[in-house]
């Protein structure tokens, strides 16, 4: 999956953060608090914060203690609610480690890490938007955000 951006849902005011099928045209929208809408967007634009923000720590831990995070994978979507797992390896050994979507995709997005999603979760909560000019307005509403979005806008 590629982060095509965080947003802010209207008229609810809550922030989305929307995940685009790699060669494929589904996007998968999970609702998210706004504290992590921040965070996501803070890493998508390559805001530095003078101390560590929360994700940020968590990335520092995890280098410093030789782990590599191989992959984030949205696994489930139960009762509204969507789960996923953080796949680390360190010294040959795999673990997995359960985690909110919006947290995992806080830390991929510092780290680099590739994000997944079952295909259960897409057949069940994915949403069609076709290639062409409609996904063009999209990802163009998502830079605009993007490029406009500060911390305070999620208090």
């Amino acid at each position: 999956m590629d982060l095509a951006g965080v947003r802010v849902e209207l008229p609810s005011n809550q922030p989305i953060v929307l995940l685009k099928e790699r060669g494929g045209e589904r996007y998968l929208p999970i609702w998210i608090g706004a504290a992590e809408a921040a965070a996501i967007a803070l890493a998508l634009q390559g805001v530095v914060t003078p101390r560590p923000m929360t994700h940020d720590l968590l990335k520092n831990i995890l280098e410093e203690m030789s782990v590599e995070v191989q992959r984030i994978v949205i696994t489930e979507l139960r009762e509204g609610t969507f789960y996923a797992v953080i796949s680390m390896r360190r010294d040959g050994e795999s673990y997995e480690v359960s985690s909110r979507p919006s947290d995992a995709i806080a830390l991929a997005v510092r780290i680099h890490a590739p994000i997944y999603a079952n295909e259960e979760v897409l057949s069940e909560a994915s949403i069609l938007i076709p290639e062409g000019d409609e996904q063009e307005e999209e990802v163009e509403r998502f830079r605009e955000f993007l490029e406009n979005v500060r911390p305070e806008d999620f208090a």
